[in-house]
């Protein structure tokens, strides 16, 4: 399979994080507006039987990849640093992949470190204070519907609520990190795929012009670390069954309650059935490296995720980057 860099320019605030499973969702509607349902169940051929199209990442901070899910007790101690400052050095730049990984800890970076390397404060800005602390940031936006009856906006289904909105850090662009099948879809195509998304709105509320984006292909090598015995995840996955080491495997679980999007949200339910996932940053070691950079299996398919559209599936795959794992720090 080959990979392919994306680079985002964020354009508008967003309902919704931009998360590897869900970026893949939307691909496949992109994908099927474009080319018809055909095209769309062509690519998907095989993807619960591990032959993706793609795998999508999260969305992450350009020259930087999630810090691995280790405890902080398996590093060595940073003297002289607060562990609430520790707990925050969630970004691993590119550079320290050339460091061993029980150095990681202290060469990772807050958000507000990444913020400042890639959008420094410009000259205007007298104060740090000023200056942007977080890859995104939270706002309420008000929200209120019409009685057409009455002009007003009344109580019940026409109380005014408030939404929160994710704000990006300005001057702060962000890429994605794609594994694709060649044979089946192109870099090209892909590149168009996402300039859809990002001109119709991706996630919440895209309808009322959140969620716009532009991309652009970015030339990056895929990052690899010498001597690699372990996958560093860079989306949500699903590793359950897939034969990981547990004593040597180290991960964040949540629980995504998907919907549907785009028309599927009119067919009457677009609750999806729950599937539990780790998330970015898994730390997982399969008995053998997979030949691709990507770990974990597609999941779904006759009606085991959607009683409405049976043939749903889910991004239960991640692109991921081969690290090594010493002996020194696990378990």
């Amino acid at each position: 399979m080959d990979t392919l860099t994306l680079r985002l320019r964020l354009r508008s605030p967003f309902g919704s994080p931009l998360l590897g499973d869900t970026l893949f969702g939307q691909l496949c509607w992109a994908l099927r507006n474009r080319d018809g349902d055909a095209s769309l169940q062509e690519c998907l051929q095989g993807y619960t039987a591990g032959r993706p199209f793609a795998v999508v990442s999260d969305a992450l901070p350009i020259g930087y990849l999630p810090r691995p899910a280790l405890p902080l007790s398996l590093f060595p101690e940073l003297t002289g640093t607060d562990r609430k400052q520790i707990k925050k050095r969630r970004w691993l730049p590119l550079a320290a992949l050339e460091r061993p990984m029980t150095e990681w800890l202290g060469h990772c970076q807050s958000e507000a470190e990444v913020v400042a390397t890639s959008a420094p404060a410009k000259p205007t800005q007298a104060s740090a204070a000023h200056r942007p602390t977080a890859l995104m940031t939270l706002h309420p936006q008000p929200h209120n519907s019409i009685n057409r009856l009455t002009g007003t906006t009344g109580r019940g289904d026409f109380a005014p609520y408030t939404q929160m909105q994710r704000w990006s850090a300005e001057g702060v662009d962000l890429c994605l990190r794609l594994v694709f099948d060649a044979e089946r879809i192109s870099a090209d195509i892909l590149t168009e795929l996402f300039n859809d998304i990002g001109s119709v709105g991706f996630g919440r509320d895209a309808s009322i012009g959140l969620g716009k984006f532009e991309v652009e292909p970015l030339s990056a090598p895929w990052p690899c670390q010498p001597d690699p015995n372990a996958c560093l995840t860079l989306a949500p996955c699903a590793p359950q069954g897939q034969g990981c080491r547990a004593e040597r495997s180290f991960y964040e679980v949540f629980t995504r309650f998907g919907r549907h999007g785009d028309a599927a949200v009119q067919l009457g339910n677009p609750f999806k059935t729950p599937v539990l996932l780790a998330r970015a940053g898994a730390l997982l070691t399969p008995s053998s490296l997979p030949s691709d950079p990507i770990i974990g299996q597609g999941l779904g398919a006759n009606g085991q995720l959607s009683k409405v559209i049976p043939e749903t599936v889910q991004q239960g795959y991640a692109p991921c980057v081969a690290v090594h794992l010493p002996e020194e720090i696990a378990p």
